[in-house]
């Protein structure tokens, strides 16, 4: 396999407020995410010589982002796979770059959920006849959630606990990140109180519906210092798409994702990452769910497989601990507008490593994870920058 560390740089981002923005179409959201970005790159629209999109939205084309930033006669392509889609225009617009074709590219996705009759991912989507119109997120995830319990001998209380102490964790750092979407601290018992959407998730175990754009400018890693004093370097990108289902086959456990592990085994290679417990600084990962942040920080390998509740109960992956996790709040604080996801993530990333990320800011922040998974669900994509310049 080959390695994209050190080709390409990230020059500017932007985002805009996640939330319920009644007041905002999609335009309005795409308006707002590629300002901030061409005016923390320092650049104009019409330096953009490509651009990918992603949105879940059928229908939706590249005009979209022509049409809303008045760029002309240049490629722009909608992307999506799922809850990976910010992830996957990221993805091509860096290939497109680090293959010489172009200098300078855009990456952006958005989602609009609130008040345009979508509503985000239906598992029943699409034509795989296996799947059921009825099943929803929640329900999946609650099967990895009481598989994970059964299996390492922990009884409901304990589990739901564990769970909270993710939630709680999410909504602090939430409360320190302008642009979530909840900004509101959470106790452990109002978390164990609240309404139960799928046996053993409640509320506040799972992520909110939501509106938002990000949006990110990508440029040849040699130009990167023409444009400002700090880029953020990638360093390694793993994709890994599996079949539609794991829940159906024989032998799934039920415990973790086969596209986590090798997406991240793909990233871990091409950066140079052999222990990534030790050698990242932070991390920010797709907490859909409580369960799915737990079961990410044994597929990425943060934790041996098993020991992520020991790891939760040590506070590891709080914004104190030795690998912060989900230092904006994730999704459960700022949604999961699904075409905006996976740029949010590296937003928040390419701040941290920048020492531009407020009262949350990890010090000496150098090199950073964004992830995200999706599907029913294996779709994951994992994603590595770093500070240090190309050598």
């Amino acid at each position: 396999m080959g390695t994209i560390k050190d080709k390409v740089a990230i020059i500017g981002m932007g985002c805009t407020k996640f939330g319920e923005r009644w007041d905002s179409g999609p335009e309005d959201l795409i308006i707002e995410a590629a300002y901030e970005a061409f005016e923390d790159a320092g650049i104009a629209p019409d330096d953009i010589e490509a651009a990918w999109v992603g949105t879940l939205r059928s229908g939706e084309a590249g005009a979209i982002v022509a049409d809303a930033l008045k760029i002309k006669n240049i490629p722009i392509t909608r992307v999506e796979n799922w809850c990976a889609t910010g992830h996957e225009a990221l993805r091509n617009a860096v290939f497109g770059v680090a293959s010489g074709m172009y200098d300078i590219a855009m990456a952006i996705g958005y989602e609009k959920l609130k008040d345009t009759g979508f509503g985000g991912l239906g598992v029943g989507r699409g034509s795989n006849p296996v799947l059921q119109a009825r099943a929803t997120a929640p329900s999946y995830f609650s099967f990895i959630a009481n598989r994970y319990f059964h299996t390492y001998g922990i009884d409901d209380d304990e589990g739901k606990e564990l769970l909270a102490r993710i939630a709680v964790k999410n909504h602090h750092n939430g409360t320190m990140s302008p642009k979530a979407h909840f900004q509101k601290e959470i106790t452990v018992e109002q978390v164990l109180k609240a309404p139960i959407i799928a046996w053993p998730l409640g509320l506040f175990d799972c992520c909110p519906t939501t509106d938002g754009a990000a949006a990110a400018i990508i440029c040849r890693a040699d130009l990167a210092k023409n444009f400002r004093a700090d880029p953020v370097y990638i360093k390694g990108i793993g994709f890994s798409v599996d079949s539609m289902l794991p829940m159906t086959r024989p032998g799934f456990d039920y415990l973790g994702f086969e596209a986590n592990r090798e997406a991240a085994r793909q990233a871990y290679e091409q950066a140079g990452i052999r222990d990534p417990r030790k050698e990242l600084d932070l991390a920010v990962v797709h907490d859909c769910f409580t369960i799915t942040e737990l079961v990410i920080y044994e597929d990425l390998g943060f934790t041996e497989r098993g020991h992520a509740p020991e790891e939760i109960r040590a506070g590891t992956f709080t914004l104190e601990g030795e690998l912060p996790v989900n230092t904006d709040g994730g999704l459960k604080s700022f949604g999961h507008p699904v075409g905006a996801s996976g740029l949010r993530t590296t937003y928040e990333i390419y701040h941290q490593l920048q020492g531009r990320a407020g009262p949350r800011q990890v010090k000496d922040a150098k090199l950073g994870l964004c992830h995200t998974l999706g599907g029913p669900p294996q779709v994951a994509c994992v994603t590595v920058l770093g500070t240090d310049p190309p050598r």
